[in-house]
C-alpha cells in the first residue's frame, strides 16, 4: 500500500492535469457507486458511533455550554449552498472575533486558519486533535451534501475569489478528507494555487481505489499511524 500512496501523493502539486474524457453512461455507473460506498460507510458510521457521538455532544456542553454543533453554510457542488455539521470546538461567538486574527491566519488566502486559535476550547483542541470535531460531517455524507472524500467545501466567501481553473472544485461533492488533509501541506508549499492543483488531481484521477487509499492514510493521520 505504501508504494501507491507515495505514487498518488509525490507527484506534486504544480502539475497540470488535463481531465480525460469518457463516455457519460461511464460517469454515470462510477458516481452512483460512489454515492452508494458513501451512504453505506456514513450510515454505518453513525449507527456504530452514535454513543461516542452522544458522549462527546455532551462534553462540549459541559465545558462551554450549548450549543455542541457549529453549523457553517459551505458551497458545495455546482455551487449549491448548505449547512455543513461539526462539533463547535471554539468558543461562542468566535466569528465575530476573527477579524482580529487576520495577522496571524497560516492557511492560503482565502482561506483561513490559525494553528494555536485562541478561540478554541479545552475539549475543542482534544477534538482538533484526533479530528473527531469533523464526525458530524457523516451526516451532511449520508444527506447527499458531500461525499467521503473530496475537496473541501469552502465557504462563500473564499469562492468570490475563485477564478475558473479554482471554480472547477465546485464540479464533485465536497468530501471530509481529501490529498491536502494526507499529505505534508508545508512541503507541498502552502499556496492557495498549490492546495487548487491537489483537489483537481483529485477530480482528473478519481477512482474509487484512490477513494480508498485515501481514506486509508486518513486513517492513518488521524490514529498517527506510521508506514501508511
Amino acid at each position: 500500500m505504501t508504494g501507491l500512496t507515495q505514487e498518488l501523493t509525490q507527484s506534486g502539486p504544480a502539475i497540470t492535469r488535463v481531465p480525460a474524457v469518457e463516455p457519460v453512461e461511464h460517469r454515470i455507473v462510477r458516481s452512483t457507486t460512489k454515492r452508494a460506498i458513501d451512504v453505506l460507510l456514513a450510515g454505518t458510521g453513525l449507527a456504530v458511533l452514535w454513543p461516542a457521538l452522544l458522549l462527546i455532544a455532551v462534553s462540549i456542553v459541559l465545558d462551554s455550554g450549548w450549543p455542541p454543533f457549529h453549523l457553517q453554510e459551505r458551497v458545495g457542488l455546482n455551487g449549491r449552498r448548505f449547512r455543513m455539521w461539526k462539533y463547535r470546538t471554539m468558543v461562542r461567538g468566535a466569528d465575530g472575533l476573527k477579524a482580529q486574527l487576520a495577522h496571524l491566519n497560516e492557511a492560503p488566502f482565502p482561506a483561513f486558519k490559525v494553528r494555536d486559535d485562541p478561540r478554541i476550547t479545552r475539549v475543542g483542541r482534544a477534538l482538533r486533535r484526533t479530528s473527531a470535531d469533523e464526525l458530524p460531517q457523516l451526516w451532511n455524507v449520508l444527506k447527499g451534501d458531500m461525499s467521503l472524500v473530496g475537496p473541501r467545501p469552502p465557504l462563500a466567501a473564499e469562492v468570490e475569489h475563485y477564478d475558473e481553473r479554482a471554480r472547477r472544485r465546485l464540479s464533485v461533492r465536497p468530501g471530509i478528507t481529501c490529498f491536502w488533509q494526507v499529505e505534508d501541506r508545508h512541503a507541498n508549499g502552502a499556496t492557495f494555487a498549490a492546495w487548487v492543483e491537489r483537489d483537481l488531481a483529485y477530480i482528473d484521477r478519481w477512482s474509487l481505489w484512490l477513494d480508498l487509499v485515501l481514506l486509508y492514510r486518513t486513517a492513518c493521520v488521524v490514529l498517527k499511524l506510521t508506514g501508511c
